[in-house]
Parts: C-alpha cells; sequence; structure tokens
C-alpha cells in the first residue's frame, strides 16, 4: 500500500472529521457559483447490504437508510434544491421475504407519521407526496401517508416526494388508462394526444428530474421514473446508502455542474 494511503486510512474518523467540514464548505461554495438542480431523483440502493457488511439484521439497515433521507432533505434545503424525489418501495418489492415486507411497512408508517410532525419539514415548509400505487399497500400505511400529506399541503417551498408501491412502467400505463377513459366518454379526442398530455396523467404532473443519483454500485434505472428521466443526468455511485455521506452528494452537484446538458440538440 502507498504510505500516504496507508496514513489515511489509519487515521481516526474523529480526526477526520473537522477536514471533511472544510471540505463541504469549499464544495458549497463552489456550488453555488454555478446551476442549482431544481428538482433531483435518489435510487437508495444498498440498505441490505450496508446491514450484512456491518454485521446487523437487515431492518437496521432500512432504519439507518431512513435517517439518511432525514439528512439528505437537510443538504437540499441548504443548497435550496426545490424538488427531491427518492424511489423507497417498488411494486417489485412485494416480492420479497413477508417478514421483510412486513417490517418496511411498520417502518413507513412510523415515518409518515414523524413527518407530519416533524419540526424541521414545518420549519421549512417541505410538501410531502407519495406516488405509487397506494391501494397496495396496507390501510394503516395509507392512513399515515394521509396524515403527512394533509399536514404538509400548504407548503410549497419544497416538494418531498416518495416513491412507495411504484413502477414507472405502471405509472405510465396507469396515466394511458386515464387518457383512454376521457376519449371513451367524448371528453378527448386520440388526435389531441401529447407528451404533456400524458405528463399531466403521471403520478405527479411535474417538472422532470434534472439529476438522477443511484447509490450502491448498481448501474440501471429500475424502473423509476421512466416517462420523466428521458433527459436527467444519471450519476452512480458504489456507496451504500446508509453510508452515503453529505460531501459524496456536494460532489455529485459539483459534477452535474460541469456537464453540458443539450437535451438532444
Amino acid at each position: 500500500m502507498h504510505l500516504k494511503s496507508f496514513l489515511y486510512s489509519h487515521i481516526p474518523s474523529f480526526l477526520m472529521r473537522p477536514l471533511y467540514y472544510v471540505y463541504e464548505g469549499h464544495l458549497i461554495d463552489e456550488i453555488q457559483k454555478g446551476t442549482i438542480p431544481r428538482h433531483i431523483g435518489i435510487i437508495m440502493d444498498g440498505n441490505r447490504r450496508f446491514a450484512r457488511e456491518i454485521g446487523v439484521l437487515t431492518m437496521k439497515g432500512h432504519q439507518q437508510g431512513a435517517s439518511k433521507i432525514e439528512e439528505i432533505l437537510d443538504w437540499c434545503s441548504e443548497l435550496q434544491i426545490k424538488e427531491v424525489t427518492v424511489y423507497a418501495f417498488s411494486t417489485e418489492n412485494f416480492n420479497r421475504p413477508r417478514k421483510e415486507v412486513n417490517h418496511l411497512m411498520d417502518l413507513f408508517e412510523r415515518k409518515f407519521y414523524e413527518i407530519a410532525e416533524d419540526e424541521r419539514i414545518h420549519r421549512n415548509r417541505i410538501r410531502v407526496k407519495a406516488l405509487g400505487n397506494l391501494n397496495l399497500l396496507p390501510q394503516r400505511v395509507g392512513k399515515a401517508i394521509r396524515t403527512a400529506e394533509e399536514a404538509t399541503s400548504h407548503y410549497d417551498k419544497q416538494l418531498f416526494n416518495v416513491c412507495i408501491a411504484y413502477g414507472g412502467r405502471l405509472e405510465i400505463i396507469e396515466a394511458f388508462k386515464k387518457v383512454a377513459r376521457k376519449i371513451t366518454d367524448g371528453n378527448f379526442k386520440v388526435e389531441n394526444i401529447t407528451e404533456k398530455v400524458i405528463k399531466d396523467h403521471l403520478y405527479r404532473a411535474g417538472p422532470d428530474p434534472d439529476l438522477i443519483i443511484r447509490t450502491g454500485g448498481e448501474v440501471r434505472l429500475s424502473n423509476f421514473l421512466l416517462f420523466q428521466a428521458a433527459y436527467s443526468e444519471l450519476f452512480f455511485c458504489d456507496i451504500y446508502f446508509p453510508a452515503f455521506r453529505k460531501v459524496d452528494f456536494l460532489r455529485i452537484i459539483r459534477e452535474f455542474q460541469k456537464r453540458k446538458r443539450r437535451f438532444g440538440t
């Protein structure tokens, strides 16, 4: 091993922390001189592998991942990023072991109730919305979601979308069904179908994500925001989601600012 690498790897973390704070401040100063993304999407991958690696139960990994979301919202508020969309639970995730799914439903129920009373959510005026086929969720989770949405419905400073029981293909299918019903009822004509019409019938009609971040080392979208991600900048990192640091996030934002977005032109 290179001597510098050896010394760095053996420096206690509490000694490195002040250096990270200084570096984070430097990155923030750089980022604020450039274009801040309006909307970011995050595929939160690696909770289970993180738990296995540190030798704890799978649910501990999910719990730490949930706590990481709270940190990320703080980071986004600091940079004045208007909208954050996270991939919390896909339609395919229902195929995981029943015990794990039940634990996740318990976690979602608890977290949505916590969101409804979270002082930071109210201080930063964050509106919370769940995106997906919510009918697939247990009633108790649906009730918790409605509580969080109603408690934050009048906020507009920042939007926090939680994709739960979500699938990008399913979202597109549901949008087409809504348009088809209008055609059947005589309220719409086939020739009037446009990209904007489809977008307006998705789970949320709003600006597409400027960038999508996936943690955990996998390089794919996994059915996340398929319609909306057409021209999103994609960033993949090897770090498991619970271990994702502010400095990692800031580096990605800085790299995003270096890219020239051409939108096909």
